[in-house]
C-alpha cells in the first residue's frame, strides 16, 4: 500500500522545469502511481532522475529510452495521457 507521504514526494518530484512535462507527469502520479507494482514504482522514480530534455523527447515519441524498464513506464504514461486526452474531448 502506498502511503500519502510517498505520493506527496512523487508529486513534488514531478514538478519540472517544463510545463509540458508537468502536464504529463502530475496527472499520472495522481491517478496511476498508487496502482503501480513495486517494480514500476521503482522505474518511475528512476525516470524522474532523467533530464527534462530526454523526458520531453520520450513523451513526444522522438526517441525511446535505452533502459528497457524506462521504456515500459514511459509507455504506461503515454497510454494514460492519450486515454485521458481522448476522454476529455468526448
Amino acid at each position: 500500500m502506498i502511503v500519502e507521504q510517498e505520493l506527496n514526494r512523487m508529486r513534488w518530484a514531478c514538478r519540472r522545469g517544463m510545463l509540458e512535462l508537468d502536464l504529463v507527469l502530475e496527472p499520472f502520479v495522481n491517478e496511476c502511481y498508487s496502482h503501480l507494482d513495486a517494480a514500476d514504482r521503482q522505474s518511475f522514480v528512476r525516470l524522474l532522475e532523467c533530464e527534462d530534455q530526454d523526458l520531453f523527447a520520450w513523451f513526444m515519441r522522438r526517441a525511446i529510452p535505452e533502459d528497457e524498464a524506462l521504456v515500459d513506464i514511459v509507455q504506461q504514461i503515454l497510454e494514460y495521457t492519450l486515454s485521458r486526452s481522448k476522454s476529455q474531448t468526448v
